[in-house]
């Protein structure tokens, strides 16, 4: 059955294929050897800090919102989220229906020091050489779109190139396959990527399943202070917040308030 996810993977190949007329996935390999190994455990030691820890992200538009940053200025929102005490930062790369771009995520990341995700619907090895490339710390995996095989090797070709890999999961299943997959890094999407509806209790009920040496992260669907009390009261390690801080006329003031509020 299609739905918005698949349609949004196929676009992702199709914008793969698009990439390799100019440059083979060789050639990508071959620079990210030359550049050597990221360090991206500073991405995965950040989030095990104690306490709960704060991804924000940064996204102009959202299949479900529409457009959420007519203006974006988004050196000066990574800037904000750098002054607030943000421990890491989510850049939205896909440029159909997040409208993001690798230059934003470049040019974000020659500003900021701290750690920083690609966030983007990987299904082909391409994309993680790109976020290496790119200086990214860390890629997303959303199991979702892929199988357990092309799962494990991507994390694989993350690991070579010294990237943490978060596994995104949806439902138990998909929790144990993050798991069988020795995922370190684990989120669970309250949005179902399907249909985009938000059920914030799907991190609580899907908690006890991510094993205490995995961090486990709670993703979509904070809409206010008191979801983060209570993401934190579920025992999450980190919660990746999006719109709300998007939305936040004030984001240095909203994290130190998210702070407070964990």
């Amino acid at each position: 059955m299609e739905t918005i996810l698949t349609t949004i993977a196929q676009y992702a190949r199709e914008r793969v294929h698009r990439a390799q007329r100019f440059h083979a996935t060789s050639e990508l390999r071959e620079q990210c050897e030359s550049l050597g190994p990221a360090d991206g455990k500073r991405f995965e030691d950040a989030l095990r800090v104690p306490g709960l820890r704060f991804i924000c992200e940064i996204k102009r538009a959202s299949p479900s919102k529409g457009m959420i940053s007519q203006d974006f200025p988004y050196l000066q929102i990574a800037q904000e989220y750098q002054q607030g005490g943000a421990d890491c930062i989510s850049c939205l790369t896909e440029p159909r229906w997040f409208m993001g771009s690798d230059h934003i995520f470049r040019q974000i990341r020659q500003e900021i020091a701290m750690p920083m995700i690609r966030k983007d619907f990987v299904v082909d090895a391409y994309q993680l050489y790109e976020a290496r490339l790119m200086g990214a710390d860390a890629v997303l995996l959303i199991c979702s779109i892929l199988d357990q095989q092309d799962l494990e090797t991507y994390m694989g070709i993350a690991r070579q190139l010294g990237l943490s890999a978060l596994v995104e999961t949806h439902n138990a299943d998909e929790v144990r396959r993050a798991v069988d997959a020795g995922a370190t890094l684990i989120g669970v999407n309250n949005r179902d990527l399907r249909d985009f509806s938000v059920d914030f209790s799907n991190a609580q009920r899907l908690r006890d399943l991510v094993p205490s040496s995995a961090v486990f992260v709670a993703e979509s669907g904070v809409s206010s202070l008191q979801d983060v009390s209570n993401i934190a009261a579920i025992g999450a390690d980190a919660a990746l917040v999006g719109e709300m801080l998007m939305r936040a006329p004030d984001k240095t003031a909203m994290i130190r308030a998210m702070r407070e509020a964990s």
